[in-house]
């Protein structure tokens, strides 16, 4: 992943930060929203699961220019919640935690439903 340069007003830089890092700080918040079960990951984040490893940027995507980021989160919901509403929550929650953690501006939080699960019933 890219790493984002955060410049001083005299131009000088202040802090660098990846993009798994923001995507670090966006699935903490997402998964701290009530009805989301997890993060969706691909077969890789699967096998690491399994094998005792947590990988907490599992499911989501960021991309960033200059000062401003997009994330794009795969969401697992649990069984009987609102799908909108928590959806809503997540877009709120992760815009800002990046926001006052990172001090970019969040211009999109992209959110898509990868599965439900059924095992909170």
């Amino acid at each position: 992943m890219d790493t984002l340069k955060i410049y001083n007003s005299d131009g000088s830089v202040d802090v660098q930060i990846t993009e798994e890092v923001i995507a670090i700080i966006a699935g903490l918040a997402a998964t701290e929203v009530d009805g989301v079960h997890s993060m969706a990951g691909g077969i890789t984040n699967e096998i690491v699961a399994r094998l005792g490893k947590k990988n907490l940027a599992a499911g989501i995507t960021v991309q960033c220019s200059d000062d401003t980021v997009t994330a794009n989160l795969s969401l697992v919901i649990k069984m009987g919640y609102n799908i909108p509403d928590v959806s809503a929550q997540v877009q709120e929650k992760v815009k800002t935690a990046i926001e006052n953690m990172t001090g970019l501006k969040v211009t999109a939080v992209n959110i898509r439903i990868a599965n439900v699960n059924f095992d909170n019933q």
